[in-house]
């Protein structure tokens, strides 16, 4: 249809093609795409929502900071004062507090169930029994060690005073300050309120020994109220130690988190003295960190450390100078603080979740673009005309990359330009390094689970299903392991090797940096960020790269084996020569010796017989050779092996088209699918072009073109981009491109009336049959496989394309299938019939009517009386005449041609007539219809004998 240059396409002429039918391809999906791009949009403004309702919640007067009216001159005029005073514990937070309360410093006392005690997995004795936590008498104890066991223990013995508590109401921090105080409440993230004098837990009162009057009441003022603080006595315990190890044991075994199964045994605090002497202070002291909350997403609560201190520096200065030397600690206060809004960033507690969601949903638009090239055969059919494995993989990949890359860029361009601190607050480079590597990932994997569907319905359904289930499994299950540190690292990884978990990994570091720096006014997450311990972005990325590497490659050896169907070892296996002299004799040598003999015509004998001579001497006159082809498909559910195709010898030249005629099931589909690949032959050999099609069908598909039973055309690409796209494949460039599509469509009568530029789902079945047949042709293929191309036709368009294909097979080799008698005659030069499996004769029409149908069909009909009569004038012009057909009165006969002349026949009749009633007669030549009757038939009565 189209001169091209000979040579096979390259593999940039193969990308460039693919490149331009994908871009065509998604400029028809333009609305589908805003709407993917807008998606993240809608998100992040729902977010921006939820944010603003949440801030107005928030923002109400009633949780504002209060105000009162307040007669200040007592003249009855009241002005309005607001402050801390005149607020509720709910609305204080927000008030500006210039002057912060007083607090008497604190010591953090463990609760009385976790107080050390003697237990299973401590040596030591001098702890109390385990029977006071029964009563609720168990000491708060101290440890101590040191270099010099005299001096450490002398010092140690005036941290906590022996003289009862003498409270001066009147100056009550002053009169405290010498009392070492404690509380077992948990502190809080500021002190303003501290939360050891807002709650039913009393204030603990540290001594060696409690008097029997050893609870009161102390009263604190806040503001213009009045707090009554409950005072309760604990004893204190000293113990001695050997060393600091003995102390770190001792209280890693003791610590909640540290055994989660053993009882808890909790200090006060521990001192270590080390080298301390009367002219030397130097003391490690550890203090009670159970309750200091260290997450990132939180700040660091407070610690009672100050006090601990004090202690140890009072006790050496009383051990120097004598228990009238103090140095008082009066009180502690935080900072003075200005009116704050409330607010909160509820944008970053759901980022992660409703992010995740954003990200993966390009998972199942991936999917489905490629299982609907596998579901409707394109992938394979593009193969056919040309298309290798290294450019569609290579622009596949390119291409969805770009598209995920674009939609990325404008996920976070859209969530900075409307002021989302999880995206401003956060390098941009760390988010661009973080979604590059998960989107190749995400795009490797889609290659990878794309082999395991075939229908795109399925496909869509758990892409979507592995959408929603990633979200709420990173937010409501993930999420709980990564807040729990007490959860082993080893683990976190290991669920981060699901890409889900780690892309919400990485969306919850984000988001907790985002959110730490949102309410500290500090910057989010920066690179030096990733060398911290808790930071978990680094591990992630290095999860993602190397799972990004390893399943794109398994991706690709999968789809060679999967979808090119080549053997699950085939990078093992060194490439073979083509066909030669040598090897066709030693081959033809062994399946001589392993034919199975079978009664065979003459036709196909010779047949064989001219195939191995062909072999033999290396022929380059036969565009295809095949050998002893053989298909058999194993059985199945207790059923027999079905031989689809029954060792066929063929070979066809160049500028012939041969016919392939054969009942439903007869194998002529089977033997074109191994002729173009899609099924490997059980046994034999076939040769396209002097190529192996079990060695080099890649090469073969260069030079081949293939009109499908089915039409495999994209719904949204026009005739011309179909042919366009094919052409390239086949190296047609420029003019010539042009031209060879512009005859194609002329001659399938798809250029004019703007057909050619409608979209291939607008067309009509013929109209989708004669692009089929013009996308075979195009390029100049020198093989072109054609099955059933006329189906759906009506007469005229049948007519022109029979024209069309007798014009194509001037230069190449065309196998044709068709279940048209009048198609097969038409176009080809020799023709086939099969039946199954075997090929029962060869030759061209005139030869194969004389062969098979070498009788005229005589037909009369007259009433059923006188059917004895007419059979007795058929005997008299042949008594080798034979009755095929009889039914009221109507009879047919055969006549071997040699027996008779038609004017005896004529002038019989003329007689009969004058005898008896003769309705209709009539004499006919065999048609191909009759001769592929008899042929079937006859084969299937000896199949069944055997």
């Amino acid at each position: 249809m189209a001169d091209s240059t000979n040579a096979p396409s390259s593999f940039w002429t193969q990308a460039n093609a693919l490149l331009r039918k994908n871009l065509t391809f998604q400029k028809r999906s333009m609305i589908t795409n805003i709407q993917l791009v807008l998606s993240p949009l809608f998100l992040c403004l729902l977010l921006v929502l939820i944010q603003n309702l949440v801030d107005n919640e928030l923002d109400k007067p009633s949780n504002r900071c209060g105000c009162t009216c307040v007669d200040t001159d007592g003249n009855g005029q009241c002005e309005t004062k607001c402050g801390i005073e005149y607020s509720t514990l709910d609305q204080g937070f927000s008030c500006p507090i210039p002057h912060p309360p007083e607090w008497p410093p604190l010591l953090q006392i463990p609760e009385e169930q976790f107080r050390a005690v003697r237990t299973d997995f401590t040596s030591y004795q001098d702890l109390p029994n385990v029977s006071c936590k029964r009563t609720g008498s168990c000491p708060a104890t101290v440890l101590i060690t040191g270099n010099n066991q005299t001096f450490a223990q002398s010092v140690s013995a005036n941290m906590f005073s022996t003289t009862p508590l003498n409270i001066n109401f009147s100056d009550i921090l002053y009169s405290i300050a010498d009392a070492a105080l404690g509380s077992r409440r948990n502190t809080e993230n500021t002190n303003f309120l501290d939360a050891a004098f807002f709650s039913i837990t009393p204030i603990d009162f540290l001594q060696p020994q409690c008097a029997s009057n050893s609870q009161f009441t102390i009263p604190f003022q806040l503001g213009s109220a009045t707090i009554q603080q409950d005072v309760h006595c604990v004893q204190s315990l000293h113990l001695w130690r050997n060393s600091s190890s003995e102390i770190n044991d001792e209280l890693y075994k003791g610590y909640r988190k540290g055994n989660p199964e053993r009882q808890i045994n909790e200090i006060v605090a521990a001192y270590d003295f080390l080298n301390s002497n009367e002219n030397l202070l130097n003391v490690t002291i550890w203090y009670n960190s159970t309750y200091k909350n260290d997450t990132v997403s939180q700040p660091l609560a407070l610690t009672r450390v100050a006090r601990s201190v004090n202690l140890a520096s009072n006790a050496y200065l009383q051990f120097l100078l004598g228990p009238a030397t103090k140095v008082l600690f009066e009180f502690v206060k935080e900072m003075p603080k200005p009116e704050t809004k409330l607010k909160l960033d509820f944008a970053n507690l759901l980022g992660p979740i409703f992010f995740i969601w954003v990200v993966v949903q390009l998972f199942p638009v991936i999917l489905t673009s490629l299982v609907y090239e596998k579901q409707l055969r394109l992938r394979i059919m593009m193969k056919m005309h040309g298309l290798g494995d290294g450019p569609y993989w290579m622009i596949s990949y390119a291409y969805f990359l770009a598209i995920s890359s674009i939609y990325m860029i404008c996920f976070v361009v859209f969530g900075s330009s409307i002021g989302l601190k999880f995206f401003t607050l956060n390098d941009y480079s760390i988010q661009f390094v973080f979604y590059f590597l998960y989107i190749n990932l995400q795009v490797s994997l889609a290659f990878l689970v794309a082999d395991l569907f075939s229908n795109m319905k399925t496909a869509t359904v758990v892409g979507y299903m592995m959408v929603f289930g990633t979200g709420f499994l990173g937010g409501y299950l993930f999420h709980y392991f990564l807040e729990d540190s007490s959860f082993p690292k080893a683990g976190i990884i290991a669920m981060e090797l699901y890409p889900g978990f780690a892309l919400y990994r990485g969306l919850y570091e984000f988001a907790q940096y985002s959110f730490a720096g949102n309410s500290m006014g500090t910057d989010g997450m920066r690179w030096k960020d990733l060398s911290d311990g808790k930071n978990g972005m680094r591990e992630v990325m290095i999860i993602i790269a190397l799972e990004w590497l390893i399943v794109l490659g398994v991706a690709y050896y999968v789809d060679q084996v999967v979808s090119s169907g080549r053997g699950p070892l085939f990078f093992l296996r060194r490439h073979k020569k083509n066909i030669s002299s040598s090897f066709c004799k030693s081959s033809l040598r062994r399946q001589r010796s392993k034919v199975f003999v079978q009664i065979e015509k003459q036709d196909v004998e010779q047949e064989r017989e001219r195939v191995e001579e062909l072999l033999l001497e290396s022929s380059k006159t036969h565009a295809i050779i095949c050998h002893n082809l053989k298909k058999i498909y194993p059985g199945k559910d207790g059923n027999p092996e079905k031989f689809a195709v029954r060792g066929l010898s063929l070979a066809l030249s160049q500028g012939e088209c041969f016919g392939m005629l054969g009942p439903n099931g007869a194998g002529k589909t089977s033997f074109i699918n191994m002729m173009i690949g899609l099924i490997k032959p059980t046994s034999g050999s076939a040769y396209v072009q002097e190529q192996d099609i079990l060695i080099n069908m890649n090469r073969i598909y260069t030079t081949m073109g293939v009109c499908p039973q089915h039409d495999l055309l994209w719904e949204t690409l026009t005739g011309r981009e179909h042919l366009l796209f094919y052409g390239r494949l086949k190296n047609l460039k420029g003019d010539s491109l042009l031209h060879a599509v512009e005859e194609s469509l002329k001659s399938v009568n798809l250029f004019h009336g703007g057909v050619a530029d409608k979209q291939a789902r607008k067309y009509s079945g013929g109209m989708k049959r004669r692009l089929s047949v013009a996308i075979s042709l195009i390029g100049d293929p020198k093989v072109v496989y054609m099955d059933e191309p006329s189906t759906g036709l009506d007469p005229a368009s049948r007519n022109m394309l029979w024209n069309v294909v007798k014009r194509a097979k001037q230069n190449r080799a065309i196998i044709l299938t068709t279940h048209s008698m009048e198609e097969a005659e038409h176009l080809c030069d020799r023709l086939g019939i099969f039946v199954d499996g075997s090929l029962q004769c060869v030759g061209n029409p005139k030869e194969l009517k004389a062969r098979y149908g070498g009788s005229y069909v005589f037909t009369m009909t007259t009433s059923p009386d006188h059917e004895q009569e007419v059979e007795n004038l058929v005997r008299n012009l042949s008594p080798n005449a034979s009755k095929i057909y009889q039914i009221s009165g109507t009879q047919k006969f055969e006549l071997p041609k040699q027996e008779i002349r038609i004017a005896d026949v004529f002038e019989a009749v003329d007689k009969a007539k004058s005898r008896f009633t003769v309705q209709a007669w009539g004499l006919a030549d065999t048609t191909l219809e009759d001769v592929f009757i008899k042929v079937a038939r006859g084969a299937q009565t000896f199949n069944t004998l055997l």
